[in-house]
């Protein structure tokens, strides 16, 4: 998944920091420790400041970091290319050219068919943004990060990938924070009552507290994925029942090979086939790693990572 620019990363920095410098890739040459487009957030504040992101670490990140950090005072853009060699104790072997920009609540940019253009060096578009530009408008086409003459163009995260996690438990919230930061995927978070969700929720997850957890399963998209993994294997296997007649494009369920066996039998019981109680993925991640929450969000992640965007289950079964 190539890097793009999360708006929303950078409006919930803004709102929680004030001046924001954001600091991206633009371009690369040889070996880097990033692609084009990976970004980091810089911010003022405590001893030493604020930082979310990577453009790879080591060395180049941390000059990078410093040199942001103090443009805050004065805003502006910088545009510096940086030889990845001895000089900064790195190996790559190539360069990489640096764009930080500060923003604040004024000067959030303005995404145009889903990409983030503009002149670094106040020159006109050129002809090739301009292109680029008019296939984004009439075809939809979002090219990856692009510096060309003076110009910078970002295609903007858009979430493609409708994800539900069902229960705010040990688990549920480990699962939260480490897939909330992938700007792919649109995040909403069920439980029964307010009081289950933490006091900070991650940006960008949508919590939807629900007292009939199974009757909102009729608000989810049918191409939505879903993990189950309430504090009741009663709920659990109502959700299944539930989702299973909504569709999905993917479902897990957190359990042992005891409960799934006992869940097919109670779906089957319920008027599910095999082959449709089959789509449910039981049990997720992977059981190798120990159950401990953080491994089990770790390998459920590389599960979902690991697969495209599936068909909805209606559509996959017919």
């Amino acid at each position: 998944m190539a890097p793009m620019f999360d708006l929303e990363a950078l409006r919930a920095a803004i709102a929680l920091h004030g001046r924001v410098a954001r600091v991206v890739i633009a371009a690369h040459e040889g070996s880097s420790p990033r692609e084009a487009g990976a970004a980091m957030l810089v911010w003022a504040g405590g001893q030493n400041g604020g930082q979310s992101g990577t453009i790879g670490g080591g060395a180049l990140e941390h000059q990078a970091a410093t040199r942001a950090r103090a443009m805050l005072a004065t805003g502006g853009t910088v545009v510096e290319r940086v030889a990845l060699g001895p000089n900064i104790g790195q190996c790559c072997g190539g360069a990489v050219t640096l764009v930080s920009e500060v923003y604040d609540a004024t000067t959030l940019p303005e995404a145009k068919s889903g990409l983030v253009a503009r002149a670094l060096d106040g020159s006109p578009p050129p002809l090739a943004v301009a292109r680029l530009l008019d296939r984004a408008r009439a075809q939809g086409a979002r090219p990856a990060t692009t510096l060309v003459q003076g110009w910078l163009v970002e295609p903007v995260a858009q979430p493609a990938r409708a994800l539900w996690i069902w229960g705010a438990g040990h688990v549920g919230r480990a699962l939260v924070s480490v897939l909330a930061p992938l700007p792919d995927l649109a995040i909403t978070w069920v439980d029964v009552a307010p009081e289950r969700f933490p006091d900070s929720v991650p940006p960008g997850v949508r919590a939807l507290p629900a007292p009939d957890m199974a009757a909102a399963v009729a608000l989810a998209p049918q191409d939505a994925e879903h993990l189950v993994l309430t504090f009741s294997h009663a709920l659990d296997l109502e959700l299944c029942h539930r989702l299973l007649a909504h569709g999905f494009a993917a479902c897990g369920l957190i359990g042992s090979a005891t409960k799934w066996a006992r869940f097919r039998s109670r779906l089957h019981a319920l008027g599910h086939s095999p082959e449709i109680i089959a789509t449910i993925l039981c049990p997720i991640g992977n059981p190798a790693l120990g159950k401990h929450p953080q491994a089990i969000a770790i390998s459920v992640a590389a599960e979902i990572l690991g697969r495209s965007p599936a068909r909805t289950l209606k559509e996959r079964i017919g």
